[in-house]
């Protein structure tokens, strides 16, 4: 199974990860260059560079935890490590700015040699180690995104994967733990690297050194922790908009009912219930077709903010434009102190703007969003999409 692309584009050109890939392959070719006689002498120290350069855990020198990224033993080996650092550095770079993101995959590359060197003797030499942290960061911070995946068992094919579990599965739980045996294959660098990189990028998420989103791993932790907590507090009988409601007696009249009326409000609550459910097992494709058939059946109920966000943006990355736009509508209309309504402006008037052509309704949204966010991309995004429809 072999990564092709990434479903998203960096918005900025990532020149310092086209720099980093540029310098391994000069590395590569004046260590590579075969050797001839007339040109022993200038070869040689390179080549004397070169093995100064490389990891030896026996007798390790400071400068050798970073240069040994820089070297490589084939021309495959330089391939496949540039193909991924390019297929994911470039979004990382992106995210983390030109200098943030030459200093993570320098880090990266001396945890991975640390790593390496506690539990191996044996000389190490490649940016595997540097490229699994820049790997570890990208599915920290854009985990639902989809990675295109060209397979090969019986036929040849592709099929697009979740980054989150495409990453955490294969590339690290399969490629590195069950299946790593292949001879000189530095796997417990690679293992490091990739612990380094999502430590690292989480502990920069929850710090604030870089913004969050609502689409990155740290993120999902904090919906999953509130949705446990909400789980353990209604599991003692609290109601968190009412307090402790004790059980009450009460007085029923009995009322009749045509037999052709439905008992629309216990069909609703049971949908709703299902609706939690399902968000609780992470199923939100399914959250959000029951929440479809409840505003089919009440245009008027209104789920929990979070809920409601989560199937808004589940609908939006479905392609129901029309549904997404309503829900968005819906949380805007109910949730306005939300602390990133700005965002929330954003993809509404994109909505509007793109896909379902009503430009007025774009421009409200999008000016309302416009001052609020701080998010370089968001925001040039945002202009982009201004001026588009100003222009028009």
């Amino acid at each position: 199974m072999l990564p092709i692309r990434t479903s998203i584009r960096p918005f900025r050109t990532p020149y310092a990860n086209y720099a980093i890939i540029v310098a391994n392959i000069v590395v590569f070719v004046l260590t590579a260059i075969p050797f001839q006689a007339q040109q022993a002498g200038s070869l040689q120290v390179i080549r004397n560079l070169a093995e100064q350069l490389m990891l030896t855990p026996a007798t390790p020198h400071l400068w050798q935890f970073v240069g040994y990224a820089f070297l490589h033993a084939n021309l495959l080996h330089i391939a496949g490590n540039m193909f991924f650092l390019y297929l994911f550095g470039n979004n990382v770079n992106d995210k983390l700015g030109h200098i943030g993101y030459v200093c993570f995959y320098l880090a990266g590359a001396v945890f991975s040699a640390i790593g390496h060197t506690l539990v191996n003797n044996n000389p190490v030499i490649g940016a595997s180690g540097a490229v699994a942290a820049v790997t570890g960061a990208y599915l920290v911070l854009f985990p639902q995104t989809l990675i295109t995946v060209v397979y090969w068992f019986l036929f040849i094919g592709t099929m697009d994967l979740p980054a989150i579990y495409f990453i955490a599965l294969k590339m690290i739980f399969l490629d590195n733990i069950i299946a790593g045996y292949t001879p000189n294959v530095a796997y417990d660098a690679h293992l490091a690297g990739y612990t380094f990189g999502i430590a690292a990028s989480l502990l920069m998420l929850a710090t604030g050194l870089i913004e969050s989103t609502h689409f990155d791993l740290w993120d999902m932790l904090r919906q999953w922790n509130r949705r446990r907590q909400y789980r353990d507090v209604v599991s003692t009988g609290y109601d968190p908009f009412m307090g402790f409601t004790p059980a009450k007696r009460i007085t029923v009249k009995e009322v009749t009912n045509s037999a052709d009326q439905p008992q629309q409000g216990e069909t609703t609550r049971h949908i709703r219930d299902q609706i939690a459910a399902r968000i609780s097992e992470h199923n939100l494709p399914a959250a959000a077709e029951l929440y479809l058939e409840l505003v089919r059946l009440d245009p008027n109920q209104l789920l929990a903010r979070q809920y409601l966000l989560d199937i808004a943006n589940e609908l939006a990355g479905k392609a129901k434009r029309d549904e997404a736009a309503d829900a968005y509508e819906k949380f805007l209309a109910h949730y306005a102190n939300y602390e990133y309504v700005e965002q929330v402006e954003l993809m509404l008037g994109l909505i509007y703007s793109r896909y379902l052509d009503k430009p007025d309704l774009a421009l409200k949204h999008l000016k309302v969003a416009e001052p609020k966010l701080a998010d370089p991309a968001q925001l040039q995004l945002c202009h982009d999409e201004l001026n588009k429809l100003q222009n028009h």
